[in-house]
């Protein structure tokens, strides 16, 4: 049964694919037909007109020769026919000459030709004689078929004497053209036999890895990430293949990722949540005396604003990974805000009985979202003064280079070690150091600062020296000079306005 359905499923594909390159050849094949006829038509118009010009001059310079022995004033019908039967014979044309009243007056076909039945319509003459007259068709009735037709001015003296006319059946073209389609029927047949036999075995080929690449899935969607598919060759079935790999790869990457992620946030939910809820049972049930149950609902107290911490800082990367934090950029001073986030440090500062050095920079503009660098300052900072050694001193620089601005965070103490520098950004992770003195922190403080950094376009460095000190630098960009320049001349004038008032 499974055999059967491959086995339609692979036909239904052939039949499918089979269509549309015959429907592709054939549309091509008819679009390429169409143009070249459509040029070729115009080239054999145009030659044949530029072929007519050629006679009709040449006929022209007769009948001058002819007329400037009775100066001009005379056509020598006898002389000049007979140029024009020469001409006519041996470019099978009509040459034929008529006054400027459009009557015929001399044609190669002789006293009963068709021209002297008619008379040449105003609009062909005024054109003819200023030379511009080159056209199709039947010449105004004169023809019974299609025919080009050329007609230039006599002239002497620049007075036209009288209208050449040079005539040529239009019809050759449309037989060349019937050729033209023969030919084209037949290598649009030659190439759709051909085609469906390559596309018989091609098809049969280029289902294999689409037939393992819809096993593979499947066993995706049991869970099982350890199926690849076999990519021979560079075509794009090939391509496709890798790529296909490539996916597989990813998607098993982010499933792990996504189970570590589980674990991790169970885990640090799972410590808070126990510790609330042994030492909550212990006040209700009365094994925690009356005198200690303050410090055991400050316990508490703790836990839950570590809870909320957490809570919050997964929304907000949620928020930010998901695109709905949009980035609201205005032109501030970094150092500013440096300033106003140490201040609400300041008892943490003063506990640990630390040195601040860099507050007291210059104006440093930087074009971003305030509100989400006072983020990054402050997890930064947050991490400084937790991991700072007593007495020790958190300083501050900035850099302005490239059109970014370089902001650093160095504080003393133990340092990081090496090996744990490349992790240092993973959701949830915690050096061994830090587990042991942090003891509010998730781990995604650093997680936030590199993405919020990240959708700024710029870059998050670390470098670290055991026992001596640790440093994070992110850039941002800077803001537009012109720009500040007009932001302090503003202020200025609205600070003018309130003193005056």
């Amino acid at each position: 049964m499974m055999s059967k359905f491959k086995q339609s499923l692979r036909k239904s594909l052939f039949n499918r694919y089979f269509a549309i390159c015959s429907a592709v050849i054939l549309a091509t094949v008819t679009l390429m037909g169409g143009l070249v006829i459509g040029f070729s038509a115009t080239y054999f118009g145009e030659t044949s007109q530029e072929s007519l010009r050629k006679n009709a001059e040449q006929a022209a310079q007769i009948t001058l020769a002819g007329m400037e022995d009775y100066n001009y004033l005379k056509v020598p019908v006898a002389t000049v026919q007979n140029g024009y039967r020469i001409i006519s014979a041996t470019t099978e044309s009509y040459i034929f000459l008529v006054n400027l009243d459009g009557k015929t007056l001399i044609c190669s076909e002789g006293e009963n030709c068709n021209h002297r039945t008619y008379s040449i319509s105003e609009d062909v003459m005024e054109k003819a004689i200023s030379g511009e007259y080159d056209g199709s068709g039947t010449l105004g009735g004169i023809y019974d078929t299609s025919h080009y037709t050329v007609g230039i001015p006599i002239k002497h003296h620049d007075e036209t004497l009288a209208v050449l006319f040079a005539s040529t059946e239009a019809t050759d073209v449309w037989y060349f053209i019937m050729d033209l389609m023969d030919i084209i029927f037949f290598c649009a047949l030659i190439a759709t036999v051909i085609s469906s036999v390559a596309i018989y075995f091609v098809t049969n080929k280029m289902t294999r890895p689409l037939r393992e690449m819809a096993a593979a899935a499947k066993s995706f969607s049991t869970g099982d990430f350890t199926v690849r598919v076999q990519a021979e060759g560079e075509d794009e079935i090939a391509q496709l293949a890798r790529s296909f790999n490539h996916m597989a790869d990813s998607v098993a990457d982010l499933e792990s990722v996504r189970r570590s992620f589980i674990a991790n946030v169970s885990h640090e939910l799972k410590t808070p949540m126990m510790t609330i809820g042994g030492f909550i049972d212990g006040i209700l049930d009365g094994t925690v005396p009356d005198e200690k149950r303050r410090q055991y609902l400050e316990v508490v107290s703790e836990e839950i604003k570590r809870l909320s911490r957490m809570v919050k800082s997964m929304l907000s990367i949620a928020r930010i990974e998901a695109g709905d934090m949009k980035l609201n950029p205005t032109n501030f001073d970094i150092n500013e805000l440096v300033c106003r986030t140490v201040f609400a440090f300041e008892q943490k500062i003063e506990a640990k009985n630390l040195e601040i050095m860099g507050l007291e920079s210059d104006e440093v503009y930087v074009s971003a979202d305030s509100d989400l660098i006072h983020q990054v300052i402050y997890n930064l900072i947050d991490n400084a003064v937790k991991f700072v050694d007593e007495g020790g001193c958190i300083s501050f620089a900035y850099t302005v280079k490239d059109g970014s601005v370089f902001v650093s965070v160095k504080n003393t103490g133990a340092g990081i070690a090496q090996q744990e520098l490349p992790r240092l950004f993973d959701r949830f992770y915690k050096t061994d150091k830090s587990r042991s003195l942090d003891k509010t922190g998730v781990g995604l403080g650093l997680y936030i600062v590199q993405t919020i950094v990240n959708q700024h376009k710029g870059d998050l460095l670390v470098k670290s020296v055991e026992g001596e000190y640790t440093e994070f630098t992110f850039s941002v960009p800077a803001a537009d000079p012109k720009a500040v320049k007009e932001m302090n001349k503003r202020r200025v004038i609205d600070e003018a306005e309130k003193n005056t008032t």
